[in-house]
């Protein structure tokens, strides 16, 4: 399991998130503002085995520190991003 850090960050509207998965299974990909409330969601499903590359609009967000999660089987990890309008 991996999740990089997003690019570019800071970013302003957009940014890529990249994850892999080495086995077939549930994913969550959420993103929380910095008083841990959920903002969006953008992976809750099933997927398979292999790479994946998201698209993250932040157009409707203030700027601040945000955080994206995944969550996949047993792996679960946090990574920080910055978004400046």
């Amino acid at each position: 399991y991996s999740l990089s850090q997003n690019y570019p960050n800071p970013f302003n509207p957009s940014t890529s998130i990249n994850f892999s998965i080495p086995k077939a299974g549930f994913v969550t990909l959420k993103i929380y503002d910095v008083t841990g409330k959920e903002v969006a969601t953008l992976v809750n499903e099933e997927l398979n085995t292999g790479a994946y590359n998201l698209q993250f609009n932040g157009s409707k967000l203030s700027s601040g520190v945000y955080f994206y999660s995944i969550n996949a089987g047993s792996f679960t990890e946090t990574k920080q991003m910055l978004l400046v309008k």
